[in-house]
């Protein structure tokens, strides 16, 4: 499926609560990391308090200066968001990332978690009418399961073709070309899970 990606997942962990713990540790004041990091103190206060998530260059300059890996910083603000992260999680819907196709006639909200990418992926699709949403051929093994919400669809996989209406699932093998079309009057909705096999 050729993905043209229009908005990204939510921001990256952050880090700072890392940075000051380390610098704590070092017995480092904000002066000093200022000093030997070349990052302003007023930019280093608002790191450490998570008001903005440093730039690579800025963690390069951090990490140098405080005689570690930025790999060290990135891996102690991941634990900082695992120990505090509670047994529910949420996700925005403003923080779903969206795909869109080259026309716009089709979009896909990603549901799914960005560590199951590869394995099992489910978006929500809307597709305009007329709009087509094709696909390349995905890894081998890999078949797609579509459920209508709402429209008139039509879903093609290598030789065969199906039309859908209001409540039907199609499951069909997507390691071949394979499209899925909205061939009614109205904007059309779906669920639309990718299962890969990995063999």
């Amino acid at each position: 499926m050729a993905r043209d990606l229009t908005s990204l997942p939510h921001d990256p962990p952050p880090v700072g609560q890392a940075i000051q713990a380390i610098r704590s540790q070092q017995k480092l004041s904000l002066d000093a990391l200022s000093k030997r990091s070349g990052v302003s103190k007023s930019m280093l206060s608002q790191i450490e308090r998570n008001l903005t998530n440093p730039t690579i260059a800025v963690l390069w300059k951090l990490a140098q200066a405080l005689d570690i890996s930025v790999g060290d910083i990135l891996g102690l603000g991941m634990e900082a968001v695992s120990a505090a992260e509670p047994s529910i999680t949420l996700q925005p819907a403003h923080a779903t990332p969206v795909i869109k196709n080259k026309d716009g006639t089709c979009e896909l909200r990603i549901l799914g978690p960005i560590d199951l990418a590869g394995t099992t992926e489910w978006y929500a699709l809307t597709v305009e009418p007329g709009g087509v949403l094709a696909s390349d051929p995905h890894e081998t093994g890999t078949r797609e399961h579509l459920t209508v919400l709402s429209g008139h669809w039509k879903v093609q996989s290598g030789n065969s073709e199906q039309q859908l209406q209001t409540g039907d699932t199609a499951r069909y093998p997507a390691d071949q070309p394979h499209t899925i079309s909205n061939v009614g009057d109205t904007t059309a909705t779906a669920w639309l899970v990718v299962e890969s096999i990995r063999r």
